[in-house]
């Protein structure tokens, strides 16, 4: 029997261009996980939008991974206690993330993988927020850029990112499920319904974030260099809360706006 991958969704919620999730499903049963553990963000808790947000990605991500015969277990706790606990409950002999790049959540991120590749585990971290992950794009000298300018320059001359993953055809499942919490014990929603505004404006998820970037793209890109300094209008891609969450990827962008850009600036 092969031993189940649990992939440990964060801000990468997601199934296109999500590298994480794509070199587990090669490997065999894939468990897609979400931990709910604010408290480790500390001071930069999330405030009631974000949870208001956070609640519907993650209704938009289960729906997806169901279409797909898969489902997401959701946990509440310290984020390695809960990893260790759905270790032992699943047997799963591997686990998959995608990198955060804050420094106390990096600082996390490589203790558990320390830990993890200790007993034994195949531990993995993948980049899947950035065009070029931190590091890779360095001055003449070997150190990291100062000012924004020449980093542009320096990407620009360099190899282009890779093409996004598609979304999978099928995930794999594991033998049996573990246990899951219900999304509505998370209390990410407001007792006092003040959200009308935010409904009425945005759809979280991929399937809002994608057809949000096509209408960008068509309607907005070639007004942008003067559109977006006027507040009163449209100008911007308002993709950020999308980015944040990733539910596109930053390649997915990329692409999409290539192909576009090459074809303004031939008009």
């Amino acid at each position: 029997m092969t031993a189940s991958t649990l992939v440990w969704f964060r801000q990468d919620l997601r199934l296109s261009d999500n590298p994480a999730l794509h070199e587990a499903i090669r490997h065999g049963p894939v468990i897609p996980i979400y931990i709910h553990d604010p408290e480790a963000e500390g001071a930069w808790a999330p405030g009631g939008s974000s949870c208001w947000w956070l609640h519907h990605s993650l209704t938009a991500l289960d729906l997806e991974l169901r279409k797909k015969g898969s489902r997401l277990i959701l946990r509440h706790g310290d984020s390695p206690t809960v990893i260790a606990e759905l270790i032992r409950e699943t047997g799963a002999e591997a686990v998959h993330w995608n990198r955060r790049y804050e420094p106390a959540a990096d600082a996390r991120d490589q203790r558990l993988l320390a830990t993890l590749r200790e007993t034994g585990l195949q531990a993995r971290v993948y980049g899947a927020a950035l065009l070029y992950e931190p590091g890779s794009i360095l001055t003449g000298t070997g150190g990291p850029y100062q000012v924004f300018t020449p980093f542009w320059r320096a990407c620009q001359a360099a190899p282009g990112p890779p093409p996004p993953l598609p979304v999978p055809r099928g995930i794999p499942i594991p033998t049996q499920w573990p246990a899951a919490l219900d999304l509505r014990g998370f209390g990410l929603l407001p007792g006092i319904d003040w959200a009308a505004g935010l409904r009425n404006t945005w759809q979280p998820g991929s399937q809002g974030a994608r057809e949000l970037l096509e209408d960008r793209i068509e309607h907005t890109l070639p007004e942008y260099k003067t559109s977006r300094d006027f507040p009163d209008q449209e100008g911007t891609s308002r993709l950020s809360p999308h980015l944040h969450f990733g539910e596109i990827g930053i390649r997915e962008v990329w692409a999409a706006l290539k192909g576009r850009l090459a074809f303004l600036d031939a008009e």
